[in-house]
């Protein structure tokens, strides 16, 4: 059987920018750019109408910017993933746009396999990150202890924690350990609870901190 490629929405308001990135993803046979748009508020419509899979945006998008855009693709459609290929390097601007949703952060100095690897990644479901925006979050896991003194986890709860944290989804965890999604839901809702994380950013630092998550 032949699988559906997946379905990648791209957003920059330069046209060459965009010709450029599809040029890039379109080496790969399995992937299909199915929409371009030049403003943040267009990808979120595109993103809806073609059931988009993966969605690359700009962070200074008019209309909408990528965080804004960011936000309503995963507030509207949680299973699609959001890579951010932008020039800003701000830290904090790294912070809103991963407690946003998205799972993928590069930069356009990058090369363009960078840009391949981000993708690929994402299309796993794991999270991927330009070297030095890893750089900055690792500054962040860093700055706190080693290892977090918090309330213990239960081995299940632990490897639902591990399992997020390295990028799979709930109904893909749930697959993997031979239980419900709903069941998977409420090991990672207790976990966040006793951890007192706010969403899947801190659980992220929170796994590899406490060496968690696969080298």
């Amino acid at each position: 059987m032949i699988r559906p490629r997946t379905k990648i929405v791209i957003a920059d308001d330069h046209p060459i920018i965009r010709c450029g990135i599809k040029a890039v993803l379109e080496q790969r046979a399995e992937w299909w750019v199915c929409a371009e748009a030049a403003d943040g508020e267009a990808a979120v419509r595109l993103a809806r109408e073609h059931a988009a899979e993966i969605v690359i945006l700009d962070y200074g998008l008019p209309v909408l910017n990528g965080l804004e855009a960011t936000r309503q693709i995963r507030r509207a459609m949680p299973e699609t993933e959001v890579l951010i290929y932008t020039m800003h390097e701000d830290e904090g601007l790294v912070r809103e746009i991963l407690r946003a949703g998205a799972r993928g952060y590069l930069l356009k100095s990058e090369d363009d396999s960078e840009l391949l690897a981000a993708v690929a990644a994402l299309n796993r479901r794991q999270t991927y990150f330009s070297p030095r925006v890893t750089e900055y979050l690792l500054d962040d896991f860093l700055s706190g202890q080693a290892v977090d003194q918090r309330p213990e986890l239960t081995p299940r709860e632990r490897e639902v924690v591990r399992l997020v944290a390295e990028g799979e989804s709930n109904k893909r965890i749930a697959a993997r350990l031979g239980v419900s999604v709903k069941t998977v839901d409420s090991h990672r809702t207790t976990a966040m609870r006793k951890l007192d994380l706010r969403n899947v950013v801190d659980l992220v630092h929170y796994a590899i901190r406490n060496k968690l998550t696969s080298p």
